[in-house]
C-alpha cells in the first residue's frame, strides 16, 4: 500500500468514486477514496442532478454493430454505448466515531475492509445504530439478462443497491460476487430489453489508440470523454493485488468508478478504476482494469460466486541490475523468490528462496507480475514446468497448481551496532517478540531490527529503512547483534552486501553497493 501524501507536492492515487454522507445539517458533503484511505475533500452543492434520458441506439439490445466511423465519428459510439452505462447508488452503514476520539474521515465514509485500527486506539464500543452513508458510482451492463460489471469499492458493504439506467428505469441490484484483489464486482438486475456493451479484447489495444470513457462523474449521468491509450500493463502501484492497468488520458473523475472504457468499435476494453492526481480531480492520468483480466473474473463470479485462481505459494520480487550481479545472472529479468509457503506447490516442487524463476510453461517470466498472471490463469490441477536459476545454473522443476484459498500475505533498548563499509551508518537492535508484533513480522522471523539509517549512506540509497529486519547478509543467517557485527566486520570497505530483510509481512533482497 502506498502512503497518502497530504503535502502539496506528493502524487496520490484515488478511486474516482463519488461518495456523500447523509447529513441533516449539511447536504452534499463529499469524499473521494484514496489508495491509503479516504480523504475528505469538501462540499459539492450541486445546483442540478439531471436524470434526463439519453437517446437509445437503433438496437438497444446490442451495440455490437456500429455506424461507419467516417460518417458519425465518436458520436455513434457514444450513442450506442451510453444506454448500457448505469448509475449505481449504494446505501451503507457508516461507523460511529468513538466517544472522545476525533472523527476519522477514512472510516467515516467507507469503513474499508481490512483497514487496520490505529495503534493504541480502543475498539469501537457497542452503541446506537450507525448513521447511513450514501455513495454513487458507475457500472456497465454486460449481458442482456442484466449482469452489471463495476468496481468492488463501489458496492462493497452496501446494504442496498439502486441501479438507474439513462432512460430513467430503476432496478434493485443484487451482488453476485466481489473480488477485492482486482477491485471488480458483479451485480444483477432484473429487467427486459436491457442494453449492453459487448466484450472487447484489451490485448489488441495499442498505445496511442483512441478510447472513450463513459460514466457518471460528480453525478452527471452519461458523460463521455475522449482520450488515447497512454500506456499498457501498468502494475506495481499498490492499487490492487493483481494489476495490469490500461493507462489513459480520457478524463476520469469522481463518480466514474466502475464505468466503461471502450474502443472505437464500441466494445468494452476496460473498467475505469483509479486516477493519479495532485488536485483530487482529473490530471490526465487514469487507470482501467483491462477486459482480459476482468472477463475471467466476471465469468468465475457469475458461475460460482467466487473467483477461482491458481496458487503456487511463493513471495517474489523484481530482479534489479544490482541483484542480477549478486545472483550471477546474465540479465535483470525473472522473478526472484523471497519466500516459499510451507506445504505449497512451490515447496513440494523444490523451489527455494533465492531461486530466480525465468520460465513458466514455456513462456518467459520477465518480472514478478508476468509470473503472477501466468499462475492465476493456470487451470487448477495442472502440472507446470518452471525453469529457475539457482547459483548460476538452470534447473527445471515441476509443480501442480492448486486453488488459491485466500489472498496470501505474503522493549528494552539493546546495544546499538555501528558498522563500516556498505553497512556504514546502520544501527541495529536484537529482535524480540514484542518488537516483532509491533512491526508485523511473522513469529518465526529471526534477525536484527534496523533502528537507524544515516541519510545519504550506502544502505539508505539502497532502500534500507528503519524498522526493517535483517535476517541474512550475503546468504548467511543473522540472528543477533553479535552475528551482525561479526559479519560486517569481515566486509571489505569497497565490497557490496546482499542482505535479506523482512518488512511487515513481506520480504525482499537488497544489494548495497559501495
Amino acid at each position: 500500500m502506498g502512503i497518502n501524501n497530504r503535502g502539496s507536492r506528493g502524487w496520490r492515487f484515488q478511486w474516482p468514486l463519488f461518495f456523500s454522507r447523509v447529513n441533516t445539517r449539511k447536504a452534499g458533503l463529499a469524499g473521494i477514496g484514496f489508495l491509503a484511505g479516504i480523504l475528505l475533500l469538501g462540499s459539492w452543492n450541486m445546483p442540478f442532478h439531471s436524470q434526463a434520458a439519453i437517446s437509445q441506439a437503433a438496437d438497444p439490445a446490442s451495440v455490437g454493430s456500429l455506424p461507419n466511423m467516417d460518417k458519425g465519428g465518436f458520436a455513434d459510439i457514444a450513442q450506442a454505448v451510453t444506454p448500457a452505462v448505469v448509475n449505481i447508488t449504494v446505501r451503507k452503514e457508516a461507523p460511529v466515531p468513538m466517544s472522545g476520539m476525533p472523527s476519522d474521515p477514512m472510516r467515516e465514509f467507507f469503513g474499508l475492509p481490512g483497514m487496520p485500527e490505529m495503534p493504541g486506539m480502543p475498539k469501537r464500543p457497542d452503541g446506537p445504530p450507525a448513521p447511513e452513508g450514501q455513495g454513487a458510482g458507475s457500472g456497465v451492463i454486460i449481458s442482456s439478462d442484466g449482469y452489471v460489471l463495476t468496481n468492488d469499492h463501489v458496492v462493497d458493504g452496501a446494504k442496498e443497491i439502486m441501479v438507474t439506467l439513462p432512460d430513467n428505469r430503476e432496478f434493485t441490484g443484487n451482488v453476485i460476487g466481489l473480488d477485492p484483489q482486482t477491485d471488480l464486482a458483479v451485480i444483477k438486475i432484473e429487467g427486459e430489453d436491457l442494453p449492453y456493451v459487448p466484450w472487447g479484447n484489451s490485448g489488441e489495444l495499442r498505445v496511442g489508440e483512441y478510447v472513450l470513457a463513459v460514466g457518471n462523474p460528480f453525478g452527471l449521468n452519461s458523460t463521455v470523454t475522449l482520450g488515447i491509450v497512454s500506456a499498457l500493463g501498468r502494475g506495481g502501484m499498490g492499487i490492487t493485488q493483481y494489476e495490469d492497468f490500461i493507462q489513459t488520458d480520457a478524463a476520469i473523475n469522481p463518480g466514474n468508478s466502475g464505468g466503461a472504457l471502450v474502443n472505437t468499435r464500441g466494445q468494452l476494453v476496460g473498467i475505469n478504476t483509479a486516477i493519479f492526481s495532485q488536485s483530487g480531480g482529473y490530471q490526465g492520468v487514469g487507470f482501467a482494469v483491462p477486459t482480459n483480466l476482468a472477463k475471467p473474473v466476471y465469468d468465475s463470479l457469475v458461475s460460482t460466486g467466487k473467483v477461482v485462481r491458481g496458487f503456487l505459494g511463493v513471495g517474489i520480487q523484481a530482479v534489479t541490475t544490482d541483484l542480477a550481479d549478486s545472483f550471477k545472472l546474465d540479465q535483470s529479468k525473472g522473478a526472484l523468490v523471497t519466500n516459499v509457503v510451507p506445504g505449497s506447490p512451490a515447496d513440494k516442487a523444490g523451489l527455494k528462496r533465492g531461486d530466480v524463476i525465468v520460465e513458466y510453461q514455456g513462456k518467459p517470466v520477465l518480472d514478478p507480475r508476468s509470473l503472477q498472471h501466468h499462475v492465476i490463469r493456470t487451470t487448477i490441477g495442472t502440472e507446470v514446468k518452471m525453469v529457475v536459476i539457482r547459483d548460476g545454473r538452470k534447473h527445471t522443476l515441476k509443480a501442480e497448481i492448486r486453488e488459491q484459498d485466500k489472498p496470501v500475505q505474503v522493549a528494552q533498548a539493546g546495544q546499538m551496532g555501528t558498522t563500516e563499509g556498505p553497512l556504514a551508518g546502520v544501527a541495529v537492535q536484537n529482535l524480540n517478540p514484542g518488537m516483532a508484533e509491533q512491526l508485523g513480522v511473522e513469529e518465526n522471523v529471526h534477525g536484527v531490527v534496523v533502528m537507524d539509517v544515516a541519510p545519504g549512506s550506502y544502505a539508505a540509497r539502497a532502500g534500507l529503512v528503519q524498522g526493517d529486519v535483517i535476517s541474512e547478509i550475503n546468504r548467511k543467517p543473522v540472528s543477533s547483534e553479535e552475528d551482525f557485527l561479526k559479519m560486517v566486520s569481515h566486509l571489505q570497505e569497497n565490497a557490496s552486501a546482499l542482505i535479506f530483510i523482512h518488512r511487515g509481512k513481506g520480504a525482499l533482497y537488497l544489494t548495497i553497493k559501495v
